[in-house]
């Protein structure tokens, strides 16, 4: 079960971002940090209602937040669509525990309907360039790679930006 997360989930969603970047980290894919992501941003993402939590036998086990907001380190980057009818996933994570077992594929279904269900033209992401299974994940799904952009306090290296056009 997908559902919007409240606050009382805010431990359990950082418990898996922590366990996400740990097992990362044991694979030499620095992509998450003591610095990020972080309570503040899950917070904010609950306050403006674009927190989602995946359940298996009332458990939470993985999270996407699905935003109307575009970063301004996007702005740089040649989208296939305009800007302003667009979302933005961010965070998307599945504890280790449960990886390998479609649940990512479970979240992403889930942004993507929404998506479509409420006629955004198109879908943004980023993905580490570090991280080739995500890589690989999000291009099987249609994503095209348009750009590079950097997010200093997490890495040296950069994050591809992708976009669906729906």
């Amino acid at each position: 079960m997908i559902r919007k997360a409240i606050h009382d989930d805010v431990d359990k969603i950082l418990l898996i971002t922590k366990s996400c970047a740990a097992f990362m980290i044991s694979q030499n894919i620095f992509q998450w940090n003591e610095f990020y992501p972080n309570a503040l941003a899950f917070k904010s993402d609950i306050d403006r209602g674009e927190c989602y939590v995946l359940e298996v036998k009332n458990k939470i086990i993985g999270c996407i937040t699905i935003s109307t907001n575009m970063d301004e380190e996007y702005i740089p980057i040649a989208w296939l669509t305009p800007n302003g009818n667009n979302i933005y996933i961010h965070r998307l994570a599945v504890h280790p525990d449960y990886q390998s077992k479609s649940y990512a594929q479970q979240l992403l279904t889930f942004a993507e309907n929404y998506a479509k269900t409420n006629a955004y033209t198109s879908i943004r992401l980023d993905t580490f360039s570090q991280n080739k299974r995500n890589q690989t994940f999000y291009k099987r799904r249609g994503y095209k790679k348009l750009g590079d952009i950097y997010f200093p306090k997490q890495s040296e290296h950069p994050f591809h930006c992708y976009e669906l056009v729906l």
